[in-house]
């Protein structure tokens, strides 16, 4: 399967807001550049109709300029060589690809080779995670990704000292390379589902939920994730803005969950739950 690069040329202030809209679309990687960024989507997801509907929503609020083209599956290595940089996270985790030298003054060290999955850290839901992730123990915990894209999330509860780990995503190509990630940062024993919250019915309880996603399923799939919440396990939330914080919060109240804090980068929201 060939994916569509969508390169978009917009404000900053507006690059946030069409990168949720386009994930609403199926555009499932995302590179920000100088002038805005590009958008990646299986061929057979793509719509022009969608894409245009969605885009002249905003046409009288932004300046935005487009231009769409087809990339081949094997040159997409090539595409995220060119523009993945080293990341460090709350001053403790590294995120580099494979061909970068390992830091030396990095605690965690996080090897991706993202191959159009979501989450190399470079977005802001990502980092918040990561940085919400640091403040828990996680040590000899049981632990679930949902949506875990690259499966850094994963990773990064191996590296804190996670003893169980499990990890979902609905794509199959996602899940083989959460997979291909998780075996080169040494944590092969990640249990990688294919699927959505039906995967996990009837689990063995966790310590720590972490959901990544958007607002929309993260209200759907609440009570899935409760189902198999240890009490006193934490739920960790992103993929939203801060407007749709209270919309979370309420739901999460009333399956029982207690607010605990959140982190906000460009509007972007990591909020903590704990079930009581």
């Amino acid at each position: 399967m060939d994916f569509i690069e969508v390169t978009l040329k917009v404000n900053a202030d507006f690059a946030d807001i069409l990168t949720a809209e386009l994930g609403e679309l199926g555009f499932d990687a995302f590179v920000e550049n100088e002038e805005g960024f590009s958008a990646y989507i299986d061929e057979d997801k793509y719509s022009q109709q969608e894409l245009e509907e969605t885009l002249n929503r905003y046409a009288d609020l932004a300046q935005i300029e487009y231009a769409t083209q087809k990339i081949e599956r094997q040159n997409w290595n090539e595409e995220w060589e060119r523009n993945f940089e080293p990341l460090f996270i709350g001053d403790q985790v590294s995120v580099r690809a494979s061909f970068h030298e390992k830091p030396a003054n990095a605690k965690y060290d996080i090897v991706i080779n993202p191959k159009m999955s979501f989450g190399t850290g470079h977005h802001e839901t990502t980092t918040l995670m990561i940085e919400n992730q640091l403040t828990l123990d996680h040590q000899g915990k049981r632990v679930l990704d949902m949506g875990c894209g690259t499966g850094i999330l994963a990773i990064m509860a191996g590296e804190l000292g996670a003893s169980e780990i499990v990890a979902v995503e609905i794509e199959d190509w996602t899940v083989e390379n959460a997979r291909e990630n998780a075996e080169l940062n040494g944590y092969s024993s990640i249990d990688v589902r294919l699927g959505g919250a039906e995967t996990i019915e009837g689990d063995k309880p966790y310590d720590i939920i972490l959901a990544n996603i958007n607002r929309n399923v993260l209200l759907d799939d609440m009570p899935a994730y409760v189902a198999v919440l240890k009490p006193e396990g934490y739920l960790l939330l992103s993929g939203f803005y801060t407007d749709d914080l209270p919309m979370l919060q309420e739901r999460a109240t009333r399956l029982g969950l207690t607010y605990l804090s959140h982190r906000v980068k460009n509007n972007w929201v990591s909020a903590i739950f704990k079930y009581s």
